[in-house]
């Protein structure tokens, strides 16, 4: 079968230019190279961007939240996000949604991470035995339920040792009111109300969400973007913040240097309430 790892996914470097970020840059140096070499090479760069990651996050505060970018659509763009900070990328298995990915990309965006970066596949009222499946073959780290999941799924899914993150609403069910039901790593906030599952772009009153904070881990979502990310932290004191659309220049397609502004904005956070680890 051929990879998806061709040569307009093959990254060769990570060029920075003071705090401005320049996209990952593609090669046809190997020609058409086999799937071995293109593999040999993501690793190898990969290494090299995680130094990169290691040196960049010296000296950042430590009780800032976590950020997942989620709706990563190629190894390109996840590498680049995964570099610059992010701690997971999102692969959606939906598909409704404009950035559903298949089991052969979201593996290979997988593949080509370092091990402190999670991929977290996102499903919407998924089967517990297609979850399994997904996650084994694509190596995920995680799992996102953002539809009618039923508590008992969630444990199902918990007794596998997985860390699952349930998604609430604070306009539409489930509701945070819920929260108690289900037994999950953690929670994802957003408003509701949009026409596909997730924050459908729309921003929204982040304040009501701090509150839930109190109880339980969760990751802020919906409407999120460089320009009002600041705001949103401050009104949410959240654990995490997961992005998608706010810094796209297309759905499914990232704008890395949006993605890097945001980084840096979360960067700068120092939370008023100790930060749990979600990703």
């Amino acid at each position: 079968m051929e990879s998806k790892l061709t040569k307009n996914y093959y990254p060769t470097a990570m060029i920075p230019a003071g705090e401005t970020c320049e996209v990952l840059k593609t090669s046809q140096v190997f020609g058409e190279p086999t799937h071995h070499i293109h593999c040999c090479c993501v690793v190898v760069i990969s290494i090299y961007l995680a130094d990169y990651r290691r040196q960049k996050m010296k000296g950042k505060p430590e009780n800032r939240p976590q950020i997942k970018i989620c709706g990563l659509t190629n190894i390109q763009e996840a590498l680049g996000c995964a570099t610059l900070g992010a701690n997971a990328v999102g692969c959606v298995f939906y598909p409704k949604s404009p950035r559903n990915v298949d089991m052969e990309m979201a593996k290979d965006i997988s593949m080509a991470l370092y091990p402190e970066v999670k991929t977290v596949g996102v499903f919407v009222n998924e089967t517990f035995e297609n979850i399994i499946e997904t996650v084994e073959r694509c190596f995920l780290g995680a799992v996102q339920l953002h539809g009618q999941e039923t508590p008992e799924l969630i444990a199902r899914l918990r007794a596998e040792k997985l860390s699952v993150i349930k998604g609430l609403y604070v306009q539409d069910a489930p509701s945070l009111k819920d929260a108690p039901k289900y037994e999950a790593s953690a929670f994802l906030v957003e408003h509701g109300k949009g026409v596909l599952p997730g924050g459908n772009a729309r921003e929204w009153n982040w304040e009501k969400a701090k509150c839930f904070g109190d109880e339980y881990p969760f990751v802020l979502a919906g409407g999120l973007s460089p320009e009002n990310i600041a705001y949103a932290l401050e009104s949410s004191q959240p654990d995490a913040v997961d992005v998608s659309s706010g810094v796209e220049y297309e759905p499914g397609q990232k704008d890395l240097n949006k993605v890097e502004a945001f980084i840096r904005t979360v960067f700068q956070c120092n939370l008023r309430r100790e930060v749990r680890r979600i990703f």
